[in-house]
């Protein structure tokens, strides 16, 4: 049975160690610990799930609330795919702010996930990459 918790206060270790069970390692910058706790600590909404002891998923955003809720990360364990645990996560998260819209970048191996899930692709985003700067 899969626990679901709000909260950032995760052992930073297990939160890590999820980022490479899932991939999403391959995609955030998982060796520099002082970013990754920062991404973790400023999240103002962090939706787990647990099997037993195990981080299984995680569901890490940033809300307003009322108006808009960007999902920067949405991580399941490989082993724990397929098993509705990240679409629960993202209804939990949606839950959890039910006026905002919710708003994700997907990762070009999960393209296909979110129409699946209801999202709707917007054809006009920007994005300033970190090591870009304003013009």
């Amino acid at each position: 049975m899969i626990r679901y918790a709000i909260g950032n206060d995760i052992d930073f270790d297990a939160f890590i160690e999820l980022y490479h069970a899932s991939t999403l390692a391959e995609r955030r910058p998982a060796d520099d610990e002082e970013r990754m706790r920062h991404m973790l600590e400023n999240a103002n909404l962090v939706i787990a799930a647990w099997d037993g002891d195990l981080l299984v998923g995680l569901a890490r955003s940033v809300t307003d609330s009322v108006y808009a809720t960007y999902l920067s990360d949405l991580a399941v364990r490989v082993s724990h795919q397929r098993q509705g645990i990240g679409k629960e996560l993202m209804r939990r998260t949606q839950e959890a702010a039910p006026q905002a819209t919710l708003i994700l970048l997907a990762a070009p191996a999960a393209d296909d996930y979110y129409p699946h899930t209801g999202f709707t692709r917007h054809p006009r985003a920007w994005v300033l990459a970190s090591d870009e700067r304003i013009r």
